[in-house]
């Protein structure tokens, strides 16, 4: 297995430290074939959104590799030149069971995962009361993501998350992700930064490092726009909330005048052949005249 057109994408993005990377949360197919048509150099696969477009539970660790590792090799696989950085929650167990999940996900063509320091019942990072595992545990995790990734013959970035800061301080959360760096992690994440001064700070400590910033509107970080991560000296910005927060919003208030009114609101200008050409209309009709199909010459 050699690596996949994504994962060089992705580590020559890293490479140009001029830059930040900017990545919109995605779910399902929907959201990330929008994604990929405004043009988006990567896209994150978000595990609460994941969880909740494919449970509808929410993100206290419910789902599983199979469903994560399905969801992720679809999006993947809609664009394989655009890389997609994905959740991984805590590995799902064990030492044995990382090294699966760092195969599996090098198997469905992810070009970056995040492995975390929660134990398996885990939370959402914006929530409180999280648990940790012991340092030891957590190096041990990144040790199994390093040497699968050396088995696989593959490649796939591998970044390190700790939630450690909202329970034990920041001196013991940055140790951690030493610790994962000097095993071989490609990028650190810091859940929760709380200012930024902190932000700075961990960026200029972790250097040349690449760090990652967590964008949630209403979390316990700051609010950052991409210039402002950028100035920090953040060099990759996720949105995981980007899609799901609007859709929440969008379909619960199409639900709420369809329930009250009877009626459901029109969007002028909007068609079904609108939305289908973002899905890859074209595309596939192309494909099938390609191939000698009649189905659609006469148009769709």
């Amino acid at each position: 297995m050699t690596a996949s057109p994504a994962v060089a994408r992705l580590r020559q993005l890293l490479a140009d430290e001029s830059k930040i990377i900017v990545c919109p949360g995605v779910y399902d197919g929907f959201t990330a074939r929008i994604a990929l048509h405004e043009g988006f150099d990567a896209l994150y696969m978000t595990g609460a959104g994941t969880t909740a477009s494919r449970l509808g539970q929410p993100d206290l660790g419910v789902v599983t590799l199979n469903e994560m590792r399905g969801n992720a090799e679809m999006i993947a696989s809609l664009d394989p030149s655009v890389p997609l950085i994905a959740d991984a929650d805590t590995g799902f167990g064990g030492s044995l069971m990382v090294h699966r999940t760092v195969t599996e996900y090098i198997r469905a063509g992810v070009a970056a995962l995040h492995l975390e320091d929660q134990p398996t019942s885990k939370r959402c990072g914006h929530l409180s009361n999280k648990q940790l595992i012991p340092e030891e545990e957590y190096l041990d995790r990144i040790r199994a993501a390093i040497n699968a990734r050396a088995r696989s013959r593959g490649d796939i970035v591998l970044i390190a998350r700790t939630d450690a800061l909202q329970s034990l301080g920041y001196e013991a959360a940055v140790s951690r992700l030493k610790g994962a760096i000097a095993l071989g992690a490609d990028v650190a994440f810091l859940e929760g930064v709380t200012s930024t001064d902190q932000a700075r700070q961990v960026c200029e400590e972790l250097k040349p490092t690449p760090v990652l910033f967590n964008a949630v509107p209403g979390g316990v970080s700051p609010d950052l726009s991409v210039q402002e991560a950028q100035e920090l000296g953040f060099r990759l910005i996720i949105f995981p909330g980007l899609a799901l927060g609007p859709v929440y919003q969008a379909v619960r208030e199409a639900a709420r005048r369809l329930k009250e009114t009877g009626t459901q609101a029109v969007r002028v200008g909007e068609s079904p052949r609108d939305l289908f050409n973002v899905l890859g209309l074209q595309e596939a009709v192309a494909l099938d005249l390609a191939a000698g199909g009649r189905l659609y010459d006469k148009g769709v």
